[in-house]
């Protein structure tokens, strides 16, 4: 036994380095405040994309090992190959797909939730974690107009958030096996890849989708949607769901909700809004109408990583129905039995795929609390404006036409060149802006035809980066122009 005991002290003794004293936490604090001091106070100087060719390969000369690392060097290869190489997510210059946001404050609550590391799974064991989920789940279902009753789950983003929307729509449905080959989806082409893949993996990948026409500024007609689903029921099918988009990531098309919920109510259909990333646009007076009827919806994924400007790993899905989220994601192990709930709250692992879960409510608190709403709504409605200021003024640059009038912040535009391929002089325009770096944009593909967009969304971006991305363009154009 005293041999036993002896090993035990030894491995008790290497095991206690992974618990610093006061001085080494505060050396390591120290080292990697400044680190982000430095990357902060760099970064309306640095480039939006960097096209140096470096990889991030230098990471596997200092490959995981039984030796540590001082935090000086492990910074160091942060810096070079991390931080260093492609797209600056950060910058104010990240114009394109779906910018993300990376508010400072965001980052202490993450510091703080990681400290404590409280459990926001289960409301026994975490209750003030899971009551703070709950209070933002309830805010944003009163932003768009939900119920009592009604419910949400705070998840790593809105691919997350539409499987589990549509296996609450699923299960609410009592779709079966034997139903799924002729169990009927409505929606456009221009709806998000991840509904795709959220019906493949909630194994409805032998449903029929049907794509909704769209009108000339890529919504959802909904007049076809009726007719289908009406011819559907004749021939024998079952409609059961629609899917809307309020803000697509091709063009940024918001979706008749309203009428689309018309329908869906008519047909007892589920209705599911994917708000991911337009959703918090709700909060601005110039496009709150955009939205009317969304609160008739009976899911919707809403992204405060993006529209709340978090950092990555944040969405959420709220059901009108809450008792709905809960019976499909419901489960108890023997290993729990000790934990008991409250009548007036539940538990986030009873209304999601995750037991094991990240503290994400405290990220998006604190900012909340700290700031309050109003400088969120302002930041929000400066993107609206800006991506209509780019709208009209790329229109002035000779050469280039743009596609509809924005409904929230994303633009689509090309370029139109005298002779020779316009898909191919589109393509080397975006090879050159990403050679430039000071922004950087996407292309997309939308009725054929290769297409460039502008995703104003990101918070550090403002009017003097909309001015520079025309100054990158016209610059861009003269050098393919040239070559």
């Amino acid at each position: 036994m005293e041999g036993a005991i002896g090993k035990i002290r030894e491995l008790e003794r290497v095991a206690r380095e992974l618990e610093p004293d006061a001085d080494t936490r505060r050396h390591i604090t120290d080292r990697v405040v400044r680190y982000a001091a430095g990357f902060l106070d760099k970064i309306h100087d640095g480039l939006a994309f960097n096209a140096d060719g470096n990889d991030g390969s230098g990471l596997y000369a200092a490959p995981i090992s039984e030796e540590p690392l001082e935090i000086e060097a492990i910074l160091d290869l942060v810096e070079k190959n991390v931080d260093t190489p492609a797209l600056n997510p950060a910058s104010g210059g990240h114009l394109a797909y779906i910018p993300g946001g990376g508010i400072y404050p965001a980052a202490l609550g993450d510091y703080l939730a990681d400290v404590a590391n409280r459990y926001a799974g289960v409301y026994y064991v975490g209750p003030g974690a899971v009551r703070m989920e709950h209070m933002l789940t309830r805010w944003m279902s009163d932003l768009i107009g939900y119920p009592a009753g009604s419910g949400g789950d705070l998840t790593s983003g809105g691919s997350i958030a539409n499987l589990v929307g549509i296996v609450t729509a699923r299960d609410a449905r009592e779709l079966k096996a034997k139903d799924f080959a002729k169990a009927v989806v409505y929606m456009t082409d221009q709806a998000h890849h991840s509904v795709d893949k959220a019906l493949r993996i909630a194994g409805l990948g032998e449903c029929i989708v049907r794509h909704i026409e769209t009108d000339k500024r890529f919504r959802m007609r909904a007049d076809t949607v009726d007719s289908a689903i009406q011819k559907d029921r004749q021939d024998g099918l079952i409609p059961w769901l629609v899917v809307a988009s309020a803000g697509t990531t091709d063009a940024g098309a918001v979706d008749p909700i309203d009428a689309v919920a018309d329908i869906a109510e008519r047909h007892d259909l589920w209705l599911h809004v994917d708000a991911a990333y337009g959703g918090f646009f709700i909060l601005c007076d110039p496009a709150r109408n955009m939205f009317e009827g969304i609160g008739r919806a009976d899911s919707v994924v809403m992204d405060p990583h993006k529209g709340l400007f978090l950092p990555y790993g944040c969405g959420a899905v709220l059901i009108k129905d809450r008792s709905l989220l809960g019976k499909a994601h419901y489960y108890q192990a023997n290993y729990m039995q000790d934990v008991a709930g409250a009548e007036d709250e539940y538990s986030p692992a009873d209304h999601s795929p995750e037991l094991t879960r990240h503290y994400r409510g405290l990220r998006l608190w604190l900012p909340l609390k700290l700031f309050g709403i109003r400088p969120f709504r302002a930041c929000l409605e400066e993107k609206l404006h800006l991506a209509r200021y780019f709208h009209v003024e790329i229109q002035k640059v000779d050469g280039f036409e743009a596609g509809p009038t924005p409904d929230l912040s994303v633009v689509t535009y090309r370029y139109i060149p005298k002779k020779g391929n316009a898909d191919e002089f589109n393509r080397r325009i975006i090879e050159e802006v990403h050679k430039d770096g000071r922004v950087f944009l996407s292309s997309t593909i939308l009725d054929g035809k290769f297409t460039l967009r502008l995703a104003a969304l990101a918070f550090r971006t403002h009017l003097d980066t909309i001015d520079t991305a025309l100054d990158v363009l016209r610059r861009a154009v003269k050098r393919v122009k040239a070559a």
